[in-house]
């Protein structure tokens, strides 16, 4: 147990001594979105932003952790194990996730896809051996991703106004305080609570930070738009009125 602390230690700290000295310029765009957008115009999705300003400066914060910490540490993990190993590791940590899935659904009452997460999880912690494999998915049994934020929606809970959190990047008033009781569910009454170790509790959530950022394409200041923001706060607004409407 203190080997696999060792060794989340050790690719911590490989991530921080890449950490290249490099100056980025974040100076503001040479043209606004004030300038472009047109008051007569209706568009088709207004993103209610009051703390544009604050929200900004997290965004420049998420780029500078995300570059200097976080992927270098990603990077770190890629390197150290195989492709193969890889797989096993996200295919057991999306199984354990499940429980989040089933509660969203069950809670929206959705039986039908509460019934699909329950065989996806007896099927891929049996046949799949703890989750490490999927073999689900080939029998016809899709992920059905919910969280207490679509769950809210589902019952007729607002957006409410566009947040920019510290690393984990956009979200909403709604779509945060659902991140925050799913944490507690999960921690509380979930698989961290079932196993009553701190020691695999620490493990185990060190290791899905890396390989939730591993399994995300994203990456910051890459679109080569100056309205990068606009569009993340758009873009990221539109995919969740489409996950709840589904």
């Amino acid at each position: 147990m203190r080997m696999e602390l060792g060794l989340l230690g050790v690719l911590l700290g490989a991530g921080c001594s890449t950490m290249p000295k490099q100056q980025v310029n974040l100076e503001p765009p040479l043209h606004r979105m004030e300038d472009t957008i047109k008051e007569s115009v209706e568009y088709p999705l207004d993103v209610h932003d009051p703390m544009e300003g604050f929200n900004r400066r997290i965004y420049s914060f998420n780029y500078y952790f995300d570059k200097f910490l976080y992927l270098p540490v990603v990077r770190s993990y890629e390197w150290v194990m195989p492709d193969y190993a890889e797989h096993r590791v996200s295919n057991f940590v999306d199984n354990v996730y499940e429980f989040s899935n089933f509660s969203n659904n069950l809670l929206q009452f959705k039986f039908k896809r509460t019934g699909i997460t329950l065989a996806r999880v007896l099927v891929n912690t049996t046949i799949g051996i703890g989750g490490l494999w999927d073999p689900a998915t080939g029998m016809n049994l899709a992920t059905q991703a919910e969280d207490f934020g679509q769950t809210l929606g589902h019952y007729g809970v607002g957006n409410g106004p566009f947040i920019v959190l510290p690393i984990l990047g956009p979200s909403n008033l709604r779509d945060t305080t659902g991140s925050v009781v799913d944490a507690s569910a999960f921690t509380y009454a979930g698989p961290p609570a079932w196993v009553d170790d701190d020691d695999v509790t620490l493990i185990f959530n060190g290791v899905t930070a890396i390989d939730k950022r591993h399994q995300e394409s994203f990456r910051y200041y890459r679109t080569g738009s100056p309205f990068e923001y606009e569009m993340i706060r758009m873009l990221y607004t539109a995919k969740r009125e489409l996950e709840i409407a589904k």
